[in-house]
């Protein structure tokens, strides 16, 4: 079985669990199509170096972790860009255009002004763009936590709507992304002061509901992206937050189920599903992936968990789903294949390194990223086969997670975008 056909089964089992998907070739969330790092994108390279498969660079005004998106030959970024005076009169929150083949700018738009002085702080991992934008419809949207959240049109970046009234008290930063369902966009809002979960009219930006998470926890603040999957023809966001992880009806904000894990707080991973199954990480304290049935209603802690599993567990890196394996990473740098149905270890693996950012699957291959931009390439197999290790020239930071385009990477590092891409491709 070729590559790419081997990928295209892949995903195709992971849609089999309801998961969402998108017009072929764009990269339009965090994660991209389904939300879990799949992409059927073939002829992806698997080397390169400071001078090898680099099509081109691009430097990045400002600072910000969310990842690049793609749709047609545009590729799309947030930043935060520090006033001339400096950080300390706070910066304006931008959303950029590039186009694909050159890393030229297309447009440059301000979305939201930061002001000195703002509550907001954020941690040396975390920015005040860590947010990854969505593409849908012509449209973009773009959420920077209680700054604001807007909708911008693709080809000229002309405002069609803003929301300032999502509010909360984010700590170290703003950073889940927003994820789409039918007619709403939905947002998890964990701050140190309030959590809640949100649904926008995504024709007006509208709030048109408001679900609170009543559970008790010492740090309720978290960092998480929902993912929409379903179930029984059923729709359901999962939403994990501090210290548990419920699924609502993204039309009206209803809770269907929840799961409780105690302490976990500060949790990062968007959830993934397949095999019938949804896999979440329950963050820092507790730190535990669980293994969840989601054909149920109520608190399921203790009916609904298949399994789980501590040992390698991730708190920032999300996970990935295929052929009936769970691949991931935790933040020292430890890779794990697991059965999907049981948790039993396939391998285990030192990769080195610090990581937050998240795997993607491309060709039959699994590409983890380290926080220096070094890329581990390995076979998506239940036999581990490491096929290349990979550095940037510049010695920047990169917790950002990938994107496809064509038969091209995506890399964003703390202050470049990278277009990774065979000659031939060009």
């Amino acid at each position: 079985m070729s590559s790419s056909i081997l990928t295209r089964t892949l995903i195709a089992v992971a849609l089999g669990t309801g998961v969402s998907s998108a017009n072929a070739g764009d990269w339009t969330e965090f994660r991209g199509p389904t939300g879990q790092g799949l992409s059927d994108a073939s002829g992806v390279p698997i080397a390169w170096s400071e001078t090898e498969n680099i099509a081109w660079t691009r430097a990045v005004p400002g600072s910000g972790w969310s990842s690049p998106v793609v749709t047609g030959d545009r590729v799309f970024l947030t930043t935060a860009v520090p006033y001339a005076e400096g950080e300390e009169k706070g910066h304006s929150l931008r959303v950029l255009c590039l186009d694909a083949r050159t890393g030229a700018t297309v447009w440059d738009v301000e979305a939201f002004d930061q002001p000195g002085g703002d509550s907001v702080e954020k941690h040396q991992k975390n920015g005040h763009a860590s947010p990854t934008p969505l593409l849908e419809g012509g449209r973009l949207y773009v959420h920077f936590g209680p700054h604001g959240t807007a909708c911008l049109q693709i080809d000229d970046g002309a405002i069609v709507w803003k929301n300032h009234e999502i509010e909360y008290a984010p700590n170290h930063g703003n950073g889940g992304s927003p994820a789409i369902a039918d007619d709403k966009l939905v947002i998890c809002c964990d701050g140190r002061d309030v959590q809640f979960v949100v649904g926008l009219d995504k024709q007006s930006g509208q709030n048109v509901w408001r679900t609170d998470r009543d559970v008790e926890v010492e740090k309720g603040f978290s960092f998480c992206t929902p993912l929409i999957i379903e179930v029984q023809g059923r729709r359901q966001a999962v939403c994990p937050g501090s210290g548990a992880v419920f699924a609502y009806d993204p039309q009206t904000g209803e809770e269907i189920w929840r799961v409780r894990y105690g302490e976990g707080f500060s949790v990062v991973p968007r959830p993934v599903a397949g095999g019938g199954l949804v896999f979440v990480c329950t963050g820092f304290g507790d730190g535990r992936l669980l293994a969840i049935d989601p054909d149920g209603t109520g608190d399921l802690t203790d009916s609904h968990v298949k399994w789980s599993l501590r040992r390698g567990a991730p708190k920032s890196p999300s996970l990935l789903y295929a052929g009936e394996a769970l691949y991931f990473v935790d933040d020292k740098g430890i890779a794990s294949c697991v059965d999907g149905h049981t948790g039993e270890v396939h391998w285990r693996e030192r990769l080195g390194g610090n990581f937050s950012a998240s795997p993607l699957l491309a060709a039959g291959n699994i590409y983890f990223q380290d926080e220096n931009g070094t890329a581990t390439v390995v076979r998506a197999s239940t036999k581990f086969e490491e096929l290349s290790r990979n550095t940037l020239a510049a010695e920047e930071r990169t917790f950002a997670s990938y994107a496809v385009h064509g038969h091209a990477l995506l890399v964003r590092s703390e202050g470049h975008l990278y277009r990774i891409e065979s000659p031939a491709d060009r």
